[in-house]
């Protein structure tokens, strides 16, 4: 015998859908007790993790972020500390150059001065020498002169009494 069957899958048979439900029945109670329950209890804690592990990345954004600030603050203030000291190396630098220069140009002055001083000196001498060697040779010729002109020695007296004469003694 053979049975046919009418199957519709449009219009089910009683017992087609009574042993389907009893069947999902009881696979769908021993997993919503044991598989569903751990599955759930794993999806939150990968949740949490999840959660946790976004939470520590912003915390962890926020505190790079705040270090990239710092950073940038830092590398400012190290500029400008660098340059206040480059500043505060010209002002050096020129107050020591200024002050050499104020220095040598003293030194020069009184070198300046030293030599003048000492140019004055020996011409001063050098004029005290010609005056004593044209004087000496003055006398000299005087005394050449005058030994050929006073040949006697009674002018010699008489020449010499007209020169007391003209001396005034203080």
């Amino acid at each position: 015998m053979v049975f046919l069957v009418d199957f519709s899958p449009i219009k089910p048979d009683f017992g087609l859908f009574f042993w389907t439900l009893l069947i999902f029945l009881m696979v769908w109670i021993p997993l919503g007790r044991y598989a569903f329950r751990t599955i759930g209890t794993a999806l939150k804690s990968r949740e949490q993790s999840i959660d946790d592990a976004l939470k520590s990345a912003e915390k962890a954004r926020l505190e790079i972020s705040n270090m990239k600030s710092e950073n940038e603050a830092l590398l400012a203030q190290a500029r400008e500390e660098r340059t206040k000291m480059m500043n505060e190396a010209k002002e050096v630098r020129d107050q020591m150059i200024n002050e050499a220069k104020t220095q040598a140009r003293t030194e020069s002055q009184k070198i300046v001065a030293n030599a003048m001083t000492e140019i004055e000196n020996q011409k001063n001498a050098a004029v005290e020498d010609l005056k004593n060697k044209a004087g000496q040779m003055a006398i000299d010729v005087a005394g050449k002169i005058l030994r050929r002109n006073l040949a006697g020695a009674p002018e010699q007296d008489n020449f010499v009494k007209d020169l007391v004469k003209d001396i005034k003694l203080n």
